[in-house]
């Protein structure tokens, strides 16, 4: 079982056990989320596609830990010009574990 759900404006598959990362939660570790924004629910080959959301489904997960993505470098050149900036950026994100899928 599987569900296609809309955590912080972003999609995800999630399945029951499955670790993920998301943007920056506002919850402590170790605290329960609840995900009613259900787009799409596979039962074992019965498929449920909301309109927007399927009715009644939600999901669970626990809040892991909170890190840091890998960095990202941002570098911008203008050739025979002699302007180089270059930028370095981290997401803050939160790892969740999906508990189930109702």
């Amino acid at each position: 079982m599987y569900a296609i759900v809309d955590i912080a404006s972003q999609q995800f598959k999630v399945e029951a056990g499955k670790q993920i990362f998301v943007n920056r939660q506002a919850a402590e570790v170790g605290a329960s989320l609840v995900f009613d924004k259900v787009l799409l629910l596979d039962n074992e080959g019965t498929v449920k596609v909301g309109a927007p959301y399927v009715e009644g489904a939600s999901g669970t997960a626990t809040v892991i830990e909170h890190c840091k993505s890998d960095k990202v470098i941002i570098f911008k050149k203008e050739r025979r010009k002699g302007i180089q900036k270059k930028n370095g950026h981290r997401q803050y994100l939160t790892k969740i574990q999906i508990e189930e899928i109702a």
